[in-house]
């Protein structure tokens, strides 16, 4: 079927246009076009007064609906991606935490049978740990906690190739020769949880770790350690030109000014957005592990000792970007869609409008709430209520 979306703001990678149109069918983009006459034989969608923008993409989620990706089960994957779906992430790689070696197994079994099925939202798997330093990680995964070991690791990446995204420590021993190892395979390699500094990123980043995972977040800034004073993992990681970066832009993990200031000083092409939301994130239900407490639109560890993780949908995030940080809003957008797809390298289909993409697109009010979503050119049911 063909379809076309009319009258609203269209971001394309040359900026705005306006009161053009968007024509999909089978799945793909057609054409980006300034024309707004209905074509003949075309549903017409008319998003007048709105922005028709290109699909999210979550590359850092642990979970939602109720359900964590490390249950590692077909329906937990399924519910999860579809409670983000409907917040506009048209694309995901779910999240493990630190787990067991025959949970990650689980869980690529589960992944590689949904994407050949057809689940075309799930692009591919993203593990962060086990392999973190301990000083670093939340006490909830201490009992997971290891240095890399290719005895471990080396038979899972040859099991599949449905790992796309692999997070550790950078200074643990045997740490580089991991990084030599999944970058070979085109696996994107980040660091976290890490207390790393301006030799060890520096170090770690010729290795193949390319990518900061929740810049800020469970890493150092500027300290000092007795008469003498140290820059922190933060100020090497914004020394390092190439790395890239993602911040959960909650509002809450981090302020608006230290948003402002990554996007002020990394950029747009090199800052994407990520919720690392857990499983209450677009979640109704109660509270159901005694870890954990949600509090003032966050989930806490229940004694406050740390934040435990976001309830933050994708659109949330854009929202905080835009209307707290004071960032225009095509370049909130882009950190949402356009540069997550690029960093972790399904660009050539995901991420912009253009002709031959994947017909993965939002349509948002201008508050920017959701208001409507196609995934591959399908519209997503639960989602098209307030379109007119």
């Amino acid at each position: 079927m063909l379809t076309q979306i009319i009258n609203g703001e269209i971001l394309t990678p040359q900026g705005w246009l306006k009161d053009g149109s968007v024509l999909i069918s089978d799945g793909k983009i057609l054409e980006v076009t300034n024309s707004d006459l209905a074509v003949i034989g075309a549903k017409v969608i008319d998003a007048k007064g709105m922005y028709i923008v290109p699909g999210f993409v979550s590359m850092h989620s642990h979970g939602g609906g109720g359900h964590d990706f490390t249950e590692a089960t077909p329906e937990a994957f399924q519910i999860a991606a579809e409670a983000h779906l409907k917040h506009g992430a048209t694309t995901i790689f779910p999240t493990l935490s630190s787990s067991s070696f025959d949970t990650l197994r689980q869980a690529v079994e589960t992944c590689e049978q949904l994407m050949a099925a057809g689940n075309g939202q799930i692009q591919g798997l993203h593990i962060e740990g086990p392999y973190l330093n301990r000083k670093m990680a939340g006490k909830q995964w201490e009992d997971c906690l290891k240095d890399p070991d290719p005895n471990e690791y080396l038979p899972l990446l040859d099991s599949t190739t449905c790992i796309k995204r692999w997070d550790i420590s950078p200074e643990l021993p045997g740490a580089h020769e991991f990084a030599h190892e999944t970058t070979s395979r085109g696996i994107l390699t980040a660091i976290t949880h890490t207390e790393a500094e301006y030799d060890e990123i520096k170090a770690a980043y010729q290795a193949g770790f390319t990518h900061a995972a929740h810049f800020y977040n469970a890493m150092p800034g500027f300290h000092k350690r007795r008469e003498y004073k140290y820059e922190g993992t933060v100020e090497s990681v914004y020394l390092t030109d190439p790395m890239t970066v993602e911040v959960i832009a909650d509002g809450i993990h981090l302020p608006a000014t230290i948003l402002k200031l990554v996007y002020k000083v990394k950029g747009v092409e090199k800052t994407c957005l990520v919720t690392d939301a857990l499983k209450y994130a677009a979640y109704d239900g109660e509270v159901d592990d005694p870890r954990y407490i949600i509090e003032n639109g966050v989930c806490k560890l229940a004694d406050h000792s740390s934040l435990a993780g976001s309830i933050a949908t994708m659109d949330k995030l854009v929202q905080v970007m835009a209307f707290k940080a004071n960032i225009p809003v095509a370049d909130a957008i882009r950190m949402a869609s356009e540069t997550p797809a690029n960093i972790i390298g399904i660009g050539d289909r995901k991420g912009t409008l253009q002709r031959g993409k994947d017909a993965d697109i939002l349509i948002l009010d201008k508050k920017l709430n959701v208001r409507c979503v196609f995934a591959a050119g399908n519209m997503v049911e639960g989602t098209n209520t307030l379109i007119h």
